[in-house]
């Protein structure tokens, strides 16, 4: 007989294999508990810390007091001394252009001459005339004197001499005025008229200005007529050269009141050597007054300028309570400003004298924001700047 195989139990086996899975897990999460306490030990120790921002670095500027005379502003134009545009007279072919465009020419110079030779030659003619009736008047002078001509015959005489050298002054005039000279001194600009070209009487040849020195036009409101007088210092600027000032004196204020606009004319002149200066360029003025105020002033980028107010970031010590140690903050101040002169501002109302305030970058702070102060590479603020690329 054969023996029958039994089979095999697998249950210890798989009772065995469940069991090292359950320890697996349960150390697992006995892992996961222990870690999430270490994190949440951390965040609450992290939270039961203050957070410190790092200083930021600013540069400053401390409010100062300044005697700052009153000016008023406007804005005009530049304008010649002495400014033409050279025109001819009488009509003809043009034969010469004696200049260069853009050239510079004295008074008296020739600029243009007109082709004369008709006038020259009906010249010849009047002069002859003119000799014959000077020979004419001598002997009826001397007959005259000898009682053989009567006294009417004498004057008849004299009247045709008197007459006909008229008509050779004439002459000589026109013949002048087919040559055209250069009335000043003064730079010219570009030719309008060619060699060989038919002008008419009046025909503009080219313009001539006189560059040194030259006005300064604008007007002011009628109520500061009592507030100016001749010789008063002027300063002024324009678009066309940036970073440049020219100084010059009131010289003239008009005699009348514009009825329309209620403002007064004014005039300064000013030193133009090189000429940059140009009639016809926009330009602003700044009458500078005799009397003199107390002004807050400090750098015109310290202000943060916004539509509910401007401000400025006052920078104060402030000292932890806890530690003792001092830091410097800044403070938001919100501030009134007045007038503005080159680089700087003046500020009526919200600072005071020796109060030191953010210079540059206020933009990127926020109130109560702690900040160091570097001031090496800070620019220095000028009233009258004058940028060394200018």
């Amino acid at each position: 007989m054969h023996d029958v195989a039994k089979p095999v139990s697998t249950e210890p086996k798989v009772r065995s294999v469940g069991g090292m899975w359950g320890i697996a897990i349960g150390g697992l999460l006995a892992l996961v508990i222990l870690l999430v306490g270490v994190k949440a030990l951390q965040i609450a120790k992290m939270a039961s810390t203050p957070m410190v921002m790092p200083a930021t670095t600013v540069s400053s500027a401390t409010v100062k007091e300044e005697d700052w005379a009153p000016v008023l502003s406007a804005v005009g134009s530049i304008s010649a001394v002495q400014g033409a545009v050279v025109s001819s007279e009488l009509g003809g072919v043009v034969s010469q252009i004696a200049f260069e465009n853009g050239g510079t020419a004295k008074k008296g110079d020739l600029l243009l001459q007109l082709d004369a030779s008709a006038e020259e030659a009906l010249l010849r003619s009047a002069e002859a005339e003119a000799e014959l009736a000077r020979q004419d008047l001598d002997r009826t002078r001397g007959l005259a004197s000898q009682k053989v001509l009567s006294k009417a015959e004498l004057d008849a005489a004299e009247s045709k001499f008197n007459r006909l050298n008229a008509v050779v002054d004439q002459m000589r005039s026109n013949i002048r005025k087919k040559t055209i000279i250069a009335p000043f001194d003064g730079q010219l600009g570009i030719r309008q008229v060619n060699v060989g070209q038919m002008i008419n009487s009046g025909q503009q040849v080219v313009p001539l200005t006189s560059l040194d020195p030259v006005f300064a036009d604008f007007a002011l409101p009628q109520q500061h007529l009592g507030k100016l007088t001749p010789g008063l210092d002027v300063r002024v600027t324009t678009d066309a050269l940036p970073g440049r000032a020219f100084n010059g004196k009131l010289t003239a204020i008009n005699s009348m009141v514009d009825a329309n606009t209620r403002n007064i004319t004014l005039q300064a002149t000013l030193e133009n050597p090189d000429h940059v200066l140009r009639p016809g360029m926009f330009a602003k003025a700044e009458v500078t007054l005799p009397e003199k105020h107390k002004a807050l002033v400090i750098p015109g980028s310290a202000v943060s300028y916004a539509p509910f107010g401007d401000s400025v970031f006052v920078i104060e010590k402030k000292k932890d309570e806890k530690t003792g140690k001092e830091s410097q903050a800044i403070r938001q101040q919100f501030v009134r400003v007045g007038e503005s002169r080159g680089d700087l501002v003046s500020i009526t109302e919200g600072l005071k004298a020796g109060e030191i305030v953010v210079s540059t970058g206020v933009f990127k702070l926020r109130n109560g924001m702690a900040v160091t102060i570097n001031n090496e590479l800070a620019p220095k603020p000028q009233t009258n700047p004058t940028p060394g690329d200018s």
